[in-house]
């Protein structure tokens, strides 16, 4: 209900808004429009993409709203509104999703909260985008869950002047899942402001941030329901008749956050001939989030000895904040040159001591850190350069890392290069964490964590996209599974423990993308990915190879009024030892116990688009109809969903 009602209050602002459409401003150096969709199968009537509804990302790198339908859109049509080709989500909208493949930050100085697992659908700094438009926009997503609920996305932006945007959204889903005790409830409010003066000597953005993700946590399902839902027994395949480990547990991640990013410029000049423009800037943000495990009866024999048996909760909070300051300069011959120093504080921990047989855990980690951060493009020849770096040079942790990229585009390929090195301390969460349960106290100095990559990336519309990372990890820090037995021990339960690695671990991962279009209205989508792993031990486990192809059909109907697109998608992953889920944490670990995958995953799906209105309906996991097992896992205990009907639409008003 609450989605609606701000649905609601959301279309006054509308109606209120300007109709005048303004100019178009000359971005940044690096602005440039350029589509996010592929080119696949184009049918005649095919209008071309309104490139005036700009969005603009932290880097102030220029993309533009893309109205059309696309396999893209498609395959973005989902709970996290991305490809979700290297994930493997959970039965219920809203749930974590295990990962099919890895990617490393590389570009952090200090450490996060942790609980990654609950951070996918959070919006971090990155993941905020400004806008201009020339007419107020309404973007609208909707989408049906697996069971009693709704998910929605309202957004709405419009410039009030040629120099000044504002942008509110909302995205909320409620699901309330097949399974006992897996409800999902969650809502992320967003507000943007950008304003420009005219003489464009002054730039602000500012945006803050209102998250909360409450999940129900049943832990997977107990061993008899287990073994009754593998051998697809009657009884069982009413998905509310099967037991889960935990019956009266829930987590929550709430966070909020104030963000403001300004700069001035203090020389400048610019004319057809030349340019250059030396600018003053600063940014700062606040951010206070926390996680919270909470659980009305203890359950020791799933999750090991607790200090109380009842009314547990466990609430891990992180507040931090920094300000950066800094000059830049960007020359038509020379370059553009970037550097600063920032101050960060963060206070991590809890509101108490446990003491321990093994020494007393203590209960914050506050400190401050002073960074040098520089950056650097240019375009030397027909290469186009790139490097970011940054330091922590002074203040209770280390940390380093250094990115560079180069780029070179040939008549019909795009060619990029990169390098990165990273040294970070782990997330605060394996340093320091407390729990009403006993094995999930513990208090660690582990070393930083580091981190090398090459990447090379090949991107063209006519022959292959591919994309080739090769990582190595020295020191990595990772969950991994410890058991719970009983007396007679025989397994009950299991929960996670943080480890560093001792050995070096490489990791190779090719990815391969081609939409081949064929007999004009028929096309095939081909994604393909292979890794491996050289390591000591089964830490990083993936599998060896995944794939994903969608035979589709295009086409315009009823005097080019509708363009219907159609087909069916199936997805394959080999057998691996897929990670394990572990509520009480919010985080992944690795075990080598459990080798799940090896099934397809075959949707059904016809979408259409009337003006600017796309509508998607899809048939979900439909071979689950007549498969002759039911051995599909997204982790250890925790089943896929089964066959589901979805449909849903995005909706873009134009005033």
């Amino acid at each position: 209900m609450k989605q609606f009602l701000f649905l609601f209050f959301l279309m006054p602002l509308a109606l209120l808004a300007q109709k005048e459409k303004p100019p178009l401003q000359k971005g940044d150096r690096n602005d440039q429009n350029r589509s996010i969709s592929n080119k696949e199968v184009t049918v005649a009537g095919e209008k071309p993409p309104i490139t005036d509804y700009l969005i603009i990302s932290q880097k102030r790198d220029t993309t533009y709203l893309d109205t059309t339908l696309t396999m893209a859109k498609d395959f973005k049509f989902n709970y996290l509104r991305q490809d979700d080709f290297e994930l493997m989500p959970f039965h219920n909208v809203g749930q974590p999703y295990n990962e099919l493949g890895k990617s490393f930050d590389l570009d952090l100085l200090s450490p996060r909260l942790g609980s990654r697992a609950r951070h996918q659908n959070y919006y971090e700094i990155d993941d905020v985008f400004d806008y201009y438009v020339p007419t107020p926009l309404t973007d609208l997503y909707f989408k049906t869950v697996v069971n009693q609920g709704q998910q929605l996305e309202a957004l709405f932006t419009t410039n009030l002047s040629p120099q000044f945007n504002f942008s509110i959204s909302y995205k909320g889903v409620r699901s309330a899942g097949n399974y006992v005790n897996t409800l999902t409830s969650s809502g992320n409010f967003k507000f943007t402001s950008n304003y420009t003066s005219k003489d464009k000597a002054y730039r602000l953005r500012v945006h803050s941030v209102f998250q909360d993700h409450l999940n129900e946590e049943n832990g997977g399902l107990e061993a008899a329901s287990l073994q009754g839902f593998i051998d697809d027994e009657a009884n069982f395949q009413n998905r509310g008749r099967l037991e889960p480990n935990l019956t009266d547990a829930q987590s929550l991640l709430d966070g909020k956050r104030f963000y403001i990013d300004h700069d001035y410029e203090i020389i400048g000049e610019k004319d057809s001939t030349s340019y250059y423009s030396g600018r003053i800037y600063n940014k700062a943000y606040y951010e206070d989030k926390y996680y919270q495990f909470s659980q009305t009866s203890a359950d020791e024999d799933f999750l090991g000895d607790a200090y109380i048996s009842s009314n547990l909760q466990d609430k891990t909070n992180l507040e931090e904040g920094m300000i950066e300051a800094g000059v830049s300069y960007d020359h038509h011959l020379l370059g553009f040159y970037k550097a600063g120093v920032a101050r960060h504080k963060y206070n991590y921990g809890y509101d108490r001591l446990i003491n321990q047989n093994s020494g007393v855990i203590n209960n914050r980690l506050i400190g401050e850190l002073y960074q040098f951060k520089a950056a650097f493009e240019k375009r030397i020849g027909k290469f186009d350069v790139t490097a970011n770096g940054g330091v922590n040079i002074a203040g209770d942790l280390n940390g380093q890392f250094i990115t560079g990229q180069a780029s070179y585009k040939f008549k019909d390929v795009a060619v990029k290069a990169g390098l990165a090195i990273s040294s970070r301390a782990p997330d605060f969460i394996f340093t320091l964490h407390q729990s009403d349960y006993l094995n999930y106290n513990w208090q660690n100095s582990f070393n930083n964590i580091e981190k090398q990559e090459l990447s090379f990336l090949i991107d063209s519309e006519k022959y292959v996209n591919a994309q080739v990372t090769f990582t190595t990890l020295q020191d990595h820090v990772y969950f991994a599974q410890s058991l719970v037995t009983n007396t007679n021990n025989e397994i009950t339960g299991y929960n996670a423990l943080p480890l560093q690695a001792s050995g070096d671990i490489t990791y190779l991962k090719i990815k391969l993308n081609k939409d081949i279009s064929f007999l004009r209205y028929f096309g095939l989508d081909n994604t393909l990915m292979y890794q491996q792993v050289t390591q000591t031990d089964d830490i990083i486990n993936v599998p060896d190879l995944t794939a994903r192809s969608t035979f589709y059909y295009k086409n315009r109907f009823f005097k080019n009024a509708l363009l219907l697109q159609t087909g069916i998608t199936a997805k394959y992953f080999t057998a691996y030892h897929m990670d394990g889920y572990d509520p009480v944490l919010g985080e992944f670990y690795s075990q080598n116990t459990e080798n799940l995958g090896g099934f397809p995953m075959i949707d059904l799906f016809v979408n259409a688009k009337i003006r600017q209105t796309r509508i998607f309906f899809k048939l979900e996991h439909a071979n689950q109809l007549f498969a002759s097992n039911t051995d599909y896992f997204s982790a250890p205990r925790n089943p896929y969903r089964d066959f589901s009907i979805r449909f849903g639409m995005v909706w873009n008003f134009f005033l």
